[in-house]
Parts: structure tokens; sequence; C-alpha cells
């Protein structure tokens, strides 16, 4: 059959980039075998989850393009997809392996139990459950039960081994002495995370879990869980854990890790979806940019290394400049119009008679810009009639005596320049150097100051064709006068 995977987030926090890598390598694997992309929610941790991260957390899916095929607000043949929805099939299960002899009830109390555990730790002595109630008769029970307790059901580890092939880590071994007797059933009545997550992977018939490597620990359990029912493991893959670029795992103190803040710092979501990608999976060869299909069509589990991938932003920063060059004119517009309407850069025409003027502009910046804003910042010189200038700028290229002389030449020169445009401009600007016996650099940097008040701009003579003669002549004296009250 198809494959089928899940991604099963907490909606403790919002979507963390460890997660949206998890899911995306799920969802790559999916769509490159015709398989199913299931959604669910594990919100069993009722104090700390809440509805606004389930939102978040589907916010930052969809942004990202992860869409699922089944889960919240799509639906599907196994619902519901919400964890604490599903608590009468985990008791069922539970009850179930109770009655066939491979769970009991344990009475112990938690703060005995952790008496115990911090006993051994002060001996330096591994510690495991006991077994204390494991023996214990029906009239005990009975008794303990009368006096108001209520038991938790644990599951009585068989004697053995457990092995299994991992797809990233190959063969791993568990020996059950190592392992204690877990709990399935809190004495509450609720299901922990060992149960309930089998027996939603049943029920949603998962043929193999992606996940990450903290998880590898809990895989043995599972895999006892799902012979003690009596149903098919899934396949299993462990990915590697993401680390900050101190090789540390990756926290807040790296800066942000909810992708819907890199969507507010105006990443492409396909720059975050190439650069998670290749946090820990190489497609082969030297390839890095890459598009969804494009990753699709070459995605393997036997290309994830099984060591931990370094976050680095600024890697994730050239990927992002990568995508901005790859987006289409007309989509590029749609990206930036946006932010351009914020910061009251946006004008009516962008839209129709200077949509063109528009496109080629954003052309000319696009090679020096990161983010988006970055875009709307270097396209500011074009769209607003105020120039902040950066004094060092000022004080570098248009603070000299002569150099007011030189700047009202250019303009008289640029004032016949017909058409304006950028050969047209050239020319004019080193016949006014020459004729002056001064270097063109001196006049291009002076130009540049006044066009765009900064030191660094994209080709001076492209910008003065993009602005006009009119702004150009404009900004050109406002540059003579800045220079003389600098003197």
């Amino acid at each position: 059959m198809p494959p089928r995977v899940r991604f099963a987030p907490s909606p403790t926090g919002y979507l963390h980039v460890g997660g949206a890598r998890t899911a995306l390598f799920n969802w790559l694997y999916a769509r490159r075998h015709g398989g199913v992309f299931i959604l669910r929610i594990e919100d069993t941790d009722a104090e700390r989850s809440s509805d606004a991260m389930v939102a978040g957390i589907l916010e930052g899916m969809r942004w990202l393009g992860l869409e699922w095929d089944e889960g919240p607000a799509v639906g599907g043949p196994h619902a519901p997809y919400f964890q604490s929805q599903r608590y009468s099939r985990h008791r069922e299960l539970a009850n179930q392996l109770l009655a066939a002899g491979l769970a009991y009830p344990c009475y112990c109390p938690p703060d005995l139990l952790k008496k115990k555990r911090e006993d051994a730790e002060a001996q330096k002595v591994a510690w495991k459950y006991d077994r204390t109630c494991l023996g214990l008769s029906d009239e005990q029970r009975r008794s303990l039960e009368a006096s108001g307790l209520r038991p938790a059901l644990r599951f009585q580890v068989p004697a053995g081994v457990t092995s299994y092939r991992d797809h990233v880590h190959g063969e791993i071994q568990f020996d059950h002495t190592q392992i204690e007797d877990f709990i399935i059933l809190r004495s509450d009545g609720l299901p922990t995370y060992q149960l309930s997550v089998v027996a939603d992977d049943i029920d949603m018939q998962i043929t193999h879990v992606i996940r990450g490597d903290d998880h590898i620990s809990n895989t043995p359990k599972q895999l006892l869980l799902y012979e003690a029912l009596g149903a098919p493991a899934p396949e299993f893959a462990h990915v590697p854990l993401i680390l900050g670029t101190d090789k540390k795992r990756l926290s807040k103190r790296h800066g942000a890790t909810s992708v819907t803040e890199y969507e507010r710092m105006g990443y492409l979501s396909e720059a975050m979806v190439n650069f998670l990608a290749l946090l820990g999976w190489s497609p082969g060869g030297d390839r890095e940019v890459m598009s969804r299909d494009e990753m699709i069509a070459v995605f393997d589990i036997g290309g994830i290394s099984g060591g931990a991938a370094v976050f680095n932003p600024e890697k994730l920063d050239w990927f992002n400049s990568q995508h901005l060059m790859r987006l289409k004119p007309s989509e590029l517009v749609s990206r930036v119009k946006p932010l351009l309407e914020a910061a009251g850069l946006w004008q009516p025409q962008l839209e129709t008679t200077k949509r063109e003027w528009l496109e080629r502009m954003l052309a000319l910046v696009l090679p020096r810009a990161r983010r988006l804003p970055d875009v709307v910042e270097l396209a500011k010189p074009f769209l607003s009639d105020r120039i902040d200038y950066d004094p060092d700028a000022v004080a570098k290229h248009l603070v000299s005596p002569d150099l007011a002389g030189h700047v009202g030449a250019l303009g008289e020169a640029l004032r016949s320049v017909e058409p304006f445009d950028e050969s047209g401009i050239e020319a004019a600007l080193r016949r006014v150097a020459g004729a002056r016996g001064i270097k063109a650099g001196v006049l291009i940097h002076a130009a540049r100051v006044a066009a765009t008040g900064k030191a660094v701009s994209p080709g001076i003579f492209e910008v003065l064709a993009l602005l006009g003669k009119e702004k150009t002549l404009a900004r050109l004296g406002r540059a003579q006068l800045i220079g003389r009250a600098q003197l």
C-alpha cells in the first residue's frame, strides 16, 4: 500500500523549526511515493496546550506549503485527529492488554517511587520499577482499592531483546533488562504517550514513522506494544537533532525558533523549506537551491545523515537571496506589495502605468537583498522623495571645496541628455569629468550619494535612469547644498 506518514506536534508552543523539518521530511516522503501525509495534534498536555497554539501550528504548516491530506480542518477516514478526543480508544486498548495478562495494576504512589529512585541515585546504582505490584493477589488489590487508591496500569515487559532496522541509523537493539514495566494508563485514567501514540498509529494505519532522534529510546517500548496488540509495526527513521552554531541544541538563545517568526522577518517559505530540507539530508551531488517539486523528485530517507545538523542563519540568508532571485517579476511584486504599503511607499500607478518600471527597479535592487524588508529599504530612494543621507557617505563623497561645482556641471550636462538612459547618462558624466580634469569615480560616488543617500548602491547609471531626469536633477541640486553646508 502507499506509505502513510504523520506529523504529530504538541500544541504547547508554535511550530518550532525542528518540528517543521520533521514535518517536511514526512511530507516529502509521502509526496515522493504517492502516499498520505497526516497531521495529528497530540494535545494530551491539557495545562500547556491551547487553541492558539494549534492555530499557530496550522499557520506555520500552511506558510511552508506542507498541506496535509488528513487532519484538522481537512478531516479524513480516521478522525478525530486530536489525541485528546481519542481517550476512549486508548483506554479500550489498555484494558485489552490488562485482560490478556500483558499489563497489571500498580498502586505505588508517586512519592514512594520518587524516593526509591532518589535512594538508588544516592547509592549510584541504576534503578527501574521493581515490580512491587506485579505479584499482588486479587484480595490485596481489592483492599488497596477499598482504601481509595486508584491504580495505574503498567505494561509487563517480557524477557528478551528488541531490535529493528532504522532507516537512518541502521540496526538498533535494546535489551529488555534496561526497560522497566512502563505505565500505559495513569491512575486518573489518562493514557500515557507510549500507549496513545501506538494506538493512534495503528488506527491511522501509519506505515512509516519519521521523527527526531530524541524518540529513539521510546521505540522499543512502542514496538513491544505493537506486538502485544497484534498489530504490524511501522518502519522507523530517526532524524538528527538541529543544533545552533555553538553545537548546542537549538533554542531561543540562538535567535528565532518559530517558523512564523521567520515569515514575519521577511523570509520566503520556499527558502525556509529548501534550507530545512538540507539540514541533515542530501539530494546527492552539489545541489543546493531547489524547489519543492525538485526536492520531491529526489527525496530519499537513505539520504538523511545520522549526525546532528547546524542551523546557520547566514546560510538561510543565502538561500533566501537565491529564492528571491528565482521569483518571477509578477510574483516578486505580490510579495513586496504588502511591505511597501506598510511603509507608505505604495502608489496606485505601480499596479498600472508604472508596473513595468516597478519590475525593472525591483530587478535592479534584488541582487543586494537578503530578505523582503531589504528589498523595501533598497527601493525607498526610487519610491520616496525623502532621502536619508548617511553622514559618513556625505563626508567622504560630497564635502570638498570644488565638489559643488563638479556636481553642478554634471547636472547641467544631464539636463540635455535625451533619451535619459544609461548610456546617455554615462557618456555625459564621463565628458564632464574629463572636461574638469577629475576622475569619473569622483562624480560617480557623488551622484550615488546624491541619488540614494548611501555610498553603496546598484549601478549608478541604472539608478539615475530609473529615477528619471526630474528627480535626478533635483537630488544633484540638493547634494550641492548639502556639500556646501558641510564645508
